[in-house]
């Protein structure tokens, strides 16, 4: 009997730790064997309304967008009230659009997420009171969304990319340097201080008056640009880089796209022909202004290479750089990107051009990535608000300018 107690308290030790081992692994055991959580998105902050339903395996279960670009052509720009308005007459549709394709009620859903700061508060006004009303019905967990933390990491949902990586943000209302470091942990490293590049492209293509061109119609103004300067000559034009003598990583392209204003004025006057009217030359210059913005863009990103290696926020041997937003589908300036990239050893990564645009994939997918990582999920809206400015992380553009970096040359042969 005693030889038989001694091998049953030898034999209990090693069961208990195996009992631990099965109750700590059970719960992540469980969510393999559980169908996987699914997140609806819904993005309404600036002129698109999207919505999606994604699985947390990465799938898009169903997606629907609705694009205001026809009628803002017409009107020389987005009027928040008319973006508001069409946002109000098409939410509905998309969401159930998106719902119906992925065969998902709202009662299957684990969540939903919905964009809530930046951008026009017009338009978030709309996403966010349509995704109350659906929380409030089905009883669902709310997730608010920060749409720039959204296109910073959709990457994620195609590519399995670690933190932390180097991220430029590039748009219309945006253009923003930081590193994502975790889900919802950014450290900002430079930001435009007037203008986002979009917006300065589109406004340079108005001044052309490039909706006339016969090679332009139906296209955005950036895409004008981009389309005409392929066939343009550059070098005919030569525009000043932004901010050479800024030791900084921050951005400005409100000086430059007076430059390009002053040279359409005197190309205007020599071809002896009205505001409004096609220039001849305006392949050149549309060609020269997007190779200024690309210089531009591609120095300060080498800078905050730089920054991050040297002071061990990213590590050499994983470094990555990912570009996302409208402005990231510019075949030009992502050369330009590849380039820098490619002489600092980091890899260059950048969403599909479809992903690049708002849409309500990313917001879905950013509700998957939050609610993985148990952040921001709310089971209480009361006293919730849309924020039309909203900063993105931690604020360290002092310490990059302080760093005082000098960037070496590097040949943009595109």
């Amino acid at each position: 009997l005693l030889a038989m107690n001694s091998l049953t308290r030898s034999l209990w030790k090693p069961l208990k730790r195996v009992q631990a081992a099965w109750r700590r692994a059970s719960p992540a055991r469980a969510a393999e064997q559980r169908p996987p959580r699914l997140v609806l998105g819904i993005e309404t902050s600036c002129d698109d309304t999207g919505a999606a339903v994604v699985d947390e395996s990465g799938a898009v279960r169903g997606e629907a967008l609705h694009c205001q670009r026809e009628v803002h052509l017409k009107t020389g720009g987005i009027i928040p009230p008319v973006a508001q308005q069409l946002h109000r007459e098409n939410i509905e549709q998309v969401v159930k659009e998106a719902l119906d394709v992925s065969g998902v009620s709202v009662s299957e859903l684990a969540a939903i997420a919905t964009t809530v700061k930046p951008g026009l508060a017009l338009c978030l006004q709309v996403g966010l009171e349509y995704s109350l009303k659906l929380v409030n019905k089905y009883k669902k967990p709310f997730i608010p969304i920060h749409h720039m933390e959204a296109h910073a990491l959709t990457i994620r949902l195609i590519n399995q990319v670690e933190f932390p990586f180097l991220v430029l943000l590039l748009s219309g209302g945006h253009c923003i340097l930081a590193v994502a470091q975790g889900v919802s942990d950014f450290l900002l490293l430079g930001q435009s201080i007037d203008i986002a590049p979009g917006d300065m492209l589109d406004k340079v293509a108005r001044r052309l008056s490039l909706s006339k061109h016969p090679e332009c119609q139906g296209m955005a103004g950036g895409k004008a640009i981009e389309h005409l300067a392929r066939t343009g000559d550059r070098q005919r034009h030569t525009f000043r880089v932004p901010m050479q003598h800024y030791r900084n990583c921050d951005f400005s392209f409100s000086g430059l796209q007076n430059l390009v204003n002053k040279v359409i004025v005197e190309q205007e006057k020599e071809e002896g022909v009205q505001e409004g009217e096609l220039l001849s030359c305006a392949k050149d210059i549309a060609a020269a202004a997007q190779h200024a913005v690309a210089a531009h863009i591609v120095k300060r990103t080498h800078r905050a290479m730089l920054f991050c290696i040297k002071h061990s926020i990213i590590s050499p041997q994983n470094a990555t750089l990912v570009v996302s937003g409208g402005v990231a589908s510019n075949q030009y300036i992502r050369k330009g990107l590849q380039i820098v990239a490619d002489a600092n050893g980091f890899s260059f990564l950048c969403p599909p051009p479809r992903l690049c645009t708002d849409n309500g994939v990313m917001i879905a997918w950013n509700g998957i990535e939050r609610l993985r990582a148990e952040l921001g999920i709310l089971n209480c809206t009361d006293g919730l608000r849309y924020e039309a400015t909203a900063p993105l992380g931690i604020d360290i553009s002092k310490r990059v300018e302080e760093a005082s970096i000098k960037v070496p040359r590097l040949k943009m042969k595109i």
